[in-house]
């Protein structure tokens, strides 16, 4: 694997270390939570980055179909703790499998989106791939902290 794609998939790796974290120990409950109206739980949250990201680097990066169904991404709930992390496993594999083949003139190649025919480079789907993970990670870590407030509160309540 050439550098540059070393270096994007460490600092994916790293994000999805974090959200893996947000989830270790967490019971299945947490999992599906919704904090508010409008808010996702941690398994949508999930799917959904996970979801993006392997259509983001596998289709349109990698040129391989995922047949993803973005509107099911936002209904997923009641999967076990280890269901979800996998799903970070298995992005990872996707990703990590599309960038070894991958040169740095391959940056410049560009993929029609499957849904509305505009076209996007690989850079930048790769660049959005990596932001948008950041920033879901970001809602998995805050939604963790919402569930431990709800218990605290809960268990204060009940004494």
């Amino acid at each position: 694997m050439l550098p540059v794609y070393a270096d994007y998939l460490k600092e994916l790796e790293s994000l999805y270390t974090d959200a893996s974290k947000a989830i270790d120990d967490l019971p299945q409950e947490a999992l599906d939570w919704i904090a508010k109206p409008g808010m996702n739980s941690i398994t949508v949250l999930v799917a959904h980055m996970t979801g993006a990201q392997r259509f983001l680097v596998g289709d349109l990066v990698g040129g391989v179909p995922s047949n993803r169904n973005r509107q099911a991404e936002f209904e997923t709930k009641g999967l076990a703790p280890a269901d979800v992390t996998a799903m970070l496993g298995r992005a990872m594999f996707v990703t990590r499998d599309t960038l070894e083949r991958l040169t740095v003139a391959d940056l410049e190649s560009t993929q029609p989106h499957s849904k509305d025919g505009r076209s996007f480079t690989a850079a930048f789907a790769l660049y959005h791939a990596l932001a948008h993970a950041g920033v879901h990670v970001g809602h998995i870590q805050m939604t963790r902290q919402l569930w431990e407030q709800k218990m605290t509160s809960d268990l204060k309540a009940a004494s």
